[in-house]
């Protein structure tokens, strides 16, 4: 169900209402400067400044905390020519997960495996301001096709049908939260949301930049599947069928029609789910995952989640959530069990039930296929 408020145009698709200080933050949201229209999915849960799961659509306005720091943070998939039982195997699985923390570093690459330099379309764009340009050609070439820490994770997957999938949740990394931080203060020292009128040339230039660190995000998580593809070649004999391959991000901002204007529509975990654009929905560590295709749904920005959304922060994942509960949790899922005490804020208990919000946003998505976690490997 949705729902509008009289004082700002607020649609909500929600698996519970939201506890005080979200519907605090959305409220301060839809007054903000700009703002047209907001769509809260059925993920969403408290972050600085704008909440995590919602749209915003806005007239001539920028709003990078409205973005996020990941910019173009995001999933990709691809199947193989092979049965996802070939992972059954414990002893071929330990290989795989080993092989997977050498090739895709969770913070930065070593002098061993670090790329000498971007790709050339990163390389060839120039970043708007000098000290950017400096971090992409150390931070940004040191990180790139690395996983990040957090909810970031390679995760091996069983479909119906049997056929292993591989699914890869990264971002821009370093690159991302420097863009933001350099153009929030552009925008002004007030503590909050801060503006960019898109016209001018801040918004152009934050444009400029976001749409590098997009870029950038892409060619690292497709660079990062690659890799992994190669290993599970060389661990089980399996090719990858990039046929099947595809992605889709959930933290930008985009120029699109809505409502009969042209609107700055900005996602910050949440999907574009026009009418039969595919993408990925996951749960958790050790829940399903959904390959959907849109609804091109209006009311909801034609949007969907990106994920089944937190319902623990951090910190109290880590005080109710031992060790010993998250291997109970994670039974018949792989992991590095090394990091459990590290992993522990990433427990399935610290997310919503995702068939839940699969359930709260039918209206905007068609599911597609359903997969299992069979392995999965996260940085911490």
């Amino acid at each position: 169900m949705t729902s509008a408020d009289a004082t700002a145009c607020i649609g909500r698709w929600l698996v519970s209402p939201v506890e005080a200080a979200v519907e605090q933050s959305l409220q301060a949201l839809a007054r903000s400067a700009g703002v047209r229209h907001v769509a809260v999915m059925p993920d969403v849960h408290l972050a600085e400044e704008v909440c995590v799961g919602v749209v915003v659509a806005t007239d001539n306005t920028l709003y990078p905390s409205a973005v996020g720091g990941d910019i173009g943070c995001g999933m990709a998939a691809i199947a193989f020519h092979g049965e996802a039982a070939a992972l059954r195997d414990e002893a071929r699985a330990a290989r795989l997960l080993s092989g997977l923390g050498r090739r895709i570093p969770a913070l930065k690459h070593g002098p061993a495996t670090a790329p000498l330099q971007l790709p050339e379309p990163l390389e060839r764009e120039l970043l708007s301001e000098d000290h950017l340009e400096r971090l992409k050609r150390r931070e940004g070439r040191l990180q790139f096709a690395t996983l990040g820490r957090g909810n970031h994770f390679i995760e091996f997957q069983e479909d119906p049908e049997g056929r292993l999938w591989l699914m890869v949740h990264s971002g821009s990394r370093a690159m991302g939260q420097a863009i933001r931080e350099h153009h929030e203060r552009r925008a002004g020292p007030a503590p909050g949301l801060r503006p960019l009128a898109a016209e001018s040339a801040a918004g152009r230039a934050y444009l400029s930049d976001h749409g590098w660190a997009l870029r950038y995000a892409e060619l690292s998580r497709s660079t990062m599947t690659a890799q992994a593809c190669e290993l599970v070649e060389q661990v089980l004999a399996v090719d990858a069928d990039w046929t099947t391959f595809f992605q889709c991000h959930h933290n930008h901002v985009q120029h699109e029609m809505h409502f009969g204007a042209r609107l700055w529509v900005h996602r910050k975990g949440a999907l574009a789910a026009d009418e039969g654009t595919r993408a990925v929905i996951p749960g958790s560590m050790g829940s399903p995952s959904y390959h959907v295709t849109g609804r091109g749904h209006v009311p909801a920005l034609r949007s969907s989640s990106h994920g089944a959304g937190r319902c623990m922060s951090r910190s109290e994942a880590r005080r109710r959530v031992s060790p010993r509960r998250l291997e109970r949790e994670m039974k018949g899922v792989l992991f590095d069990h090394r990091k459990a005490r590290e992993l522990c804020d990433e427990a399935p208990s610290a997310y919503r039930d995702i068939e839940k919000v699969m359930r709260a946003q039918r209206d905007l998505v068609r599911v597609e296929r359903r997969l299992w976690p069979i392995l999965s490997y996260k940085g911490a």
